[in-house]
Parts: structure tokens; C-alpha cells; sequence
């Protein structure tokens, strides 16, 4: 199969790098303690609309992690308010899914089974013919055509993400919230999965949001970046990437490109 699979998702939106005016996300003074003294995010007011691609980048320890949290409903902010699909979040939702650095892949289960979980997990094993094409398309989609049936352990690091990938999109989600998901991957590898993440955001006109401490691969991806303060993670600025799209590698060689990197390397002012 040389074409790409057209996957279909629950809900159209415009392609991918043109974003609606729809804002899907907005919080306004957004505070998250933790405990009575641990204070991980304050004051954080950011919208973000649908079919963006924003990269929050900042130090260790400065609240990256926990907004994804607040946007997934697996916790609650301290103060302010946080409205997502134009709703206040009050828990997790369906249209929100959610990936982490490690793939956490089932070991005695096969890729295609690792991929087709959530839909068995809704569907309580009763899943279909075309729910099963579905997860053959979505591994066609990232990469993976002849590894349908391999096990976790036959792939390298890389390939076990791009099956993470898969599976988080075929929850349906069409808020994908990505918490350094290639952090431990080496240099080379990493690039190639930002350049397959941005062909498939392409091809489900997802809203993303990547968290990273790689200030390249932040820029490459984004249309915003979003630069976090140390703790109490504030939001210190909102960078535009105003890069043409699609993208490929040789852009980290424009000039724009590195001008943005080093506008936000001089917000950062080393903190990273």
C-alpha cells in the first residue's frame, strides 16, 4: 500500500498549520498548588484554537506537565478558570487523549492489539470489521505496515512510539496533549517522528499540544510556543513561528527559523 490511508475522524476541522478562529481551549488565571506550599502553576491566561500546534517549552519542574494534566481532567486547577471545548473542564473527556515520554505498551500483546485496546476497552471486546481496519489503517498511517502482528519487544524505541501514537489516535481524540513523547529517543530518530507527527496531524487536523525542553524542536513544530517561567510556572511569553508549512527537516537551516530559537533561548535566559 503506497497511499496513505484516509482515516476518518469524529470531527472535521481545517487543516492542519491554518487554525479557525474557534478558541477550544482558554484558561484565565489559572493557578495549580499542590499541598498547602507547592505552587506549579499561577496566573496562566493562553487560548489556544482549534487545528493549532502549540509547543510549551520551559525548565524543569515549571508546570509544563501539569497544564497538559488540566487540560486532560486528571486534575483541577487551584484558581481561575479553564474552558475546553467551550465547556468549564470538569473531567476527562473523549475528545481528549493524552501521551507520555514512555509508550507504556502491553508486552503480551501485539502491536495491532496494543493499537485496537481503547476501542476493545469502549466497545468491551465486541469491536467490529471496520474497527479493526480502522487500527490497520492508523498503523499504515505512522509507519508501521508489516508490524501489525510484531510484539513490543521486536521494535526499537521509535517504532514502540510511533505505536503509542497510533493507539492514542485511535481513541478519536481530536485534542492530543503530548508530554515530550520523543524526549528519550536520540537526535536523528526524534527528527524523523516530528517530521511523521506533522504529515499526520495533517491527516487528522488534530489541535496539539507538545511539551518539550528541546527549543528546535519546539520551533519546528509549532505554530505558537508557548515559553514557561521556573516555578510557579508563568507564562512568560507566546511566540508566533510564522514558518510555511509542510515542513522538512532543512528548514532548521533558515534563517527566520533560528532567529525564533534564539528569541526564545534569550527568553528562557538560559534556564533550560
Amino acid at each position: 500500500m503506497n497511499a496513505l490511508p484516509q482515516v476518518q475522524t469524529p470531527r472535521e476541522g481545517p487543516a492542519a498549520g491554518v487554525a479557525s478562529s474557534e478558541a477550544i481551549i482558554a484558561s484565565k488565571a489559572v493557578g495549580k498548588i499542590f499541598g498547602e506550599t507547592v505552587v506549579a502553576l499561577e496566573d496562566i491566561n493562553a487560548t489556544i484554537r482549534r487545528g493549532e500546534f502549540v509547543s510549551l517549552i520551559g525548565p524543569s519542574g515549571c508546570g509544563k506537565s501539569t497544564f497538559l494534566r488540566l487540560v486532560a481532567g486528571l486534575t483541577f486547577p487551584t484558581s481561575g478558570t479553564l474552558d475546553v471545548l467551550g465547556q468549564p473542564m470538569a473531567g476527562p473527556r473523549p475528545e481528549i487523549g493524552m501521551m507520555f515520554q514512555k509508550p507504556t505498551l502491553l508486552a503480551w500483546k501485539s502491536v495491532f492489539e496494543n493499537v485496537m485496546l481503547p476501542v476493545t476497552l469502549a466497545k468491551k471486546g465486541r469491536t467490529s470489521k471496520a474497527d479493526r481496519e480502522k487500527a490497520i489503517d492508523l498503523l499504515h498511517l505512522v509507519g508501521l505496515e508489516g508490524f501489525e502482528f510484531s510484539y513490543p519487544s521486536q521494535l526499537s524505541g521509535g517504532m514502540q512510539q510511533r505505536v503509542a501514537l497510533a493507539r492514542l489516535l485511535n481513541t478519536g481524540a481530536e485534542i492530543l496533549l503530548l508530554d515530550e513523547p520523543f524526549g528519550a529517543l536520540d537526535e536523528f530518530t526524534r527528527e524523523r517522528l516530528n517530521v511523521e507527527l506533522l504529515r499526520i496531524q495533517r491527516e487528522v487536523k488534530a489541535t496539539i499540544l507538545f511539551v518539550t525542553h528541546n527549543i528546535q524542536e519546539a520551533v519546528f513544530l509549532a505554530d505558537k510556543v508557548f515559553v514557561m517561567t521556573p516555578r510557579p510556572g508563568r507564562l512568560a511569553e507566546v511566540v508566533d513561528v510564522d514558518l510555511p508549512r509542510p515542513r522538512e527537516i532543512e528548514l532548521m537551516k533558515d534563517d527566520t527559523f533560528n532567529r525564533r530559537v534564539f528569541e526564545i533561548r534569550d527568553i528562557l535566559g538560559g534556564t533550560i
